[in-house]
């Protein structure tokens, strides 16, 4: 474990945000994990941030911190992030935008409207984050991972 993750100590508020503190320095409240790369390495390269936007501490690997921590730093994460993966998608209303999609999601079925093809942005290989009107953001993890009539859809817009 690397020494700047051991000698700090993370605990909740009355309030239910996040204290940082280390021995002889001043308590910081209402700290905010920030994933450096949420998608594709999204349990290494953390920052602790003050609200300020101070980095407090760099974690390298979330799985090195004691239980307590790491489940405080994911359960944060967890509350902040909202990016559901789409599995399969089932409908599309036009290849012309906007279009309305309806998806199947790691998080249930979904209906979105897609406003352009701008809005799908290519992240690594095969990977694709889908911005919807509202500005949720959908993530399609590996697209040969989709089933064919999710991909022929899919590339009629790529």
């Amino acid at each position: 474990m690397n020494k700047a993750q051991a000698d700090f100590q993370l605990t909740r508020n009355a309030f239910g945000r996040l204290v940082f503190s280390r021995a002889d320095e001043e308590a910081h409240d209402g700290v905010i994990p920030v994933r450096a790369f949420p998608i594709q390495a999204p349990e290494s390269g953390i920052a602790l941030m003050s609200p300020e936007g101070h980095e407090l501490v760099w974690i390298d690997v979330l799985a090195d911190l004691p239980d307590t921590s790491r489940k405080l730093i994911e359960e944060e994460l967890a509350s902040r992030e909202f990016m559901p993966e789409i599995r399969s998608i089932r409908h599309v209303s036009s290849f012309a935008t906007p279009s309305t999609w309806q998806v199947e999601t790691d998080r249930g079925d979904a209906t979105f409207v897609l406003k352009g093809e701008d809005d799908i942005r290519r992240i690594g290989a095969s990977t694709l984050q889908i911005a919807d009107s509202h500005g949720i953001h959908f993530l399609v993890r590996d697209v040969l991972a989709l089933d064919k009539q999710s991909r022929k859809l899919l590339d009629r817009f790529l």
